[in-house]
């Protein structure tokens, strides 16, 4: 009968974001542009809750609480404050010379956007496999999160590769169906509903263990150092190695840059950006509190439960709260990783069609045809994923992390050759394969060190990819097919 319950309430919450999928999938124009960008007409509430949903992932709802269950409660400074802050000033730095470039030249992609100004097409297909490349672990992040969330909250009666394989089959067809208009509604939704059920599953835990002081007192006892702040595994040199290279590695996400393109006007795109760190707050703060507290309480979760890839979240509602709320919570979370996850599949999709399949394959595809190869193309890349999080062994926060640093290796080639005039083909493309190649020595292979002194090889990436683009570029003559004004001709038409 719990079960019945539970696995009815998250079907019911997956089937009503399906309808509005349908109900967007009647409206939705057969054109690439409105498939993709929605015909690039959001308003301030979408554009910042389909932002805020799209990156409302596994490693937020479950990968976050479990590091604060795991260190203590110091997570909210890097996620909540660091990152909002820093993500929010990139918006504007990035997001807004972007929105300008789509708007005058019709861009939908990063790579359309680089390889246009540079003149290459294999800057165009590079920018879009390395892109694939750091999608795919962060697409199988949100199936592995919504295949252990559903094996804890009913006691294994479900297990991981059908809870993995339910968030698959919705948000394949939801993608399919709804287009980014279809996901940009329940992504506002979504996004307004795990604001207000985080913070009731809070107080209701709150108000079970006796509120937050007698929590907190409980975690003292059990685990005081996480009451100290800068333990030992929260050491500087983390915290702004991965608050730098997540809130710059968001900026290059595929599912969030395309996101630039999309706003309505340019006043659309100031105040989604101004209250972007004040969202942040809200979500973070009561999601990871629940997991530093979790430590304390008498919960039977052990520690090495959760090192071994278990999660706090679900563990600590099914404990203090009814199992319908519970099972409500953890239907929002999948609806959230299937918000995150249906975006990942829409731009990865155009990436592959407008980056890969035609400057590559067929450079006189049609708009009708395009559609419809996207629309196969998320299908074959959701399946793979699936396939893939059936045999991973890591968890969420390795996953996640590795995703982060690599999108982060792109960002600062790409900031120096939209505001440097300066900036060769060659510079570029150096910057990119340098940075990328480094950070992926230091993932795979064992004699590249992953740490700096405490800073992280994603950070020192970063900096290598900095210096390349600049270096490259001032030791070499720009392209004959570079455009090198493009980009600033977009600032003086503002």
């Amino acid at each position: 009968m719990i079960l019945a319950l539970q696995l009815g309430i998250i079907v019911g919450y997956l089937l009503l974001a399906l309808a509005v999928g349908l109900v967007a999938y009647r409206l939705t124009e057969r054109t690439a542009e409105d498939f993709y960008l929605a015909s690039r007409t959001l308003g301030t509430v979408v554009l910042l809750f389909t932002t805020f949903a799209t990156l409302l992932s596994a490693f937020t709802f479950f990968a976050g609480p479990n590091l604060a269950f795991l260190h203590g409660p110091e997570w909210i400074l890097v996620m909540g404050v660091m990152d909002g802050l820093i993500f929010a000033v990139l918006w504007y730095v990035v997001g807004y010379k972007q929105w300008l470039l789509g708007q005058q030249r019709g861009y939908v992609t990063l790579g359309e956007m680089l390889g246009d100004r540079f003149g290459s097409r294999r800057l165009r297909g590079l920018v879009a496999g390395v892109s694939l490349m750091w999608l795919f672990p962060y697409v199988m992040l949100q199936q592995v999160g919504a295949g252990t969330a559903l094996e804890a909250l009913t006691d294994g009666a479900i297990p991981y590769a059908g809870g993995a394989g339910l968030i698959t089959l919705f948000m394949i067809l939801y993608v399919v169906l709804a287009g980014f208009r279809g996901i940009a509604w329940t992504d506002t939704l979504q996004g307004a509903f795990m604001l207000v059920t985080t913070w009731v599953a809070l107080l209701w835990v709150l108000a079970a263990v006796g509120g937050p002081t007698a929590a907190t007192a409980e975690l003292e006892a059990t685990a005081s150092e996480h009451l100290a702040l800068g333990g030992a595994y929260y050491s500087p040199q983390f915290m702004l190695s991965t608050a730098i290279t997540i809130g710059f590695g968001v900026a290059m996400f595929p599912q969030v840059n395309q996101r630039f393109f999309a706003a309505g006007s340019k006043a659309v795109l100031k105040r989604s950006f101004a209250l972007w760190p004040v969202l942040c707050l809200l979500l973070f703060v009561p999601a990871f509190m629940l997991g530093a507290w979790a430590r304390g309480l008498e919960t039977g979760i052990a520690v090495a439960e959760i090192e071994a890839g278990g999660n706090v979240l679900p563990l600590i509602l099914a404990e203090f709260t009814p199992t319908w709320f519970a099972a409500l919570v953890i239907a929002g979370a999948m609806a959230a990783m299937m918000s995150s996850s249906d975006s990942m599949l829409l731009s990865g999709s155009s990436y592959f069609t407008r980056d890969l399949y035609r400057p590559f394959v067929d450079a006189t595809l049609s708009d009708r045809r395009e559609d419809t190869i996207a629309r196969l193309g998320v299908v074959v890349f959701a399946v793979s994923t699936f396939l893939a999080s059936l045999y991973n062994a890591a968890t969420l926060f390795d996953l996640g992390n590795a995703a982060f640093s690599g999108f982060a290796q792109l960002a600062l080639p790409v900031m120096v050759a939209l505001y440097w005039r300066g900036t060769t083909r060659s510079g570029i493309i150096a910057g990119i394969l340098g940075s990328q190649a480094f950070y992926l020595a230091s993932v795979f292979f064992s004699f590249v060190p992953g740490s700096y002194g405490g800073w992280s090889a994603g950070l020192v990436g970063m900096g290598l990819g900095l210096a390349l683009t600049v270096g490259v570029s001032w030791l070499t003559a720009p392209a004959a097919a570079e455009q090198r004004a493009i980009y600033f001709e977009a600032l003086e038409a503002d």
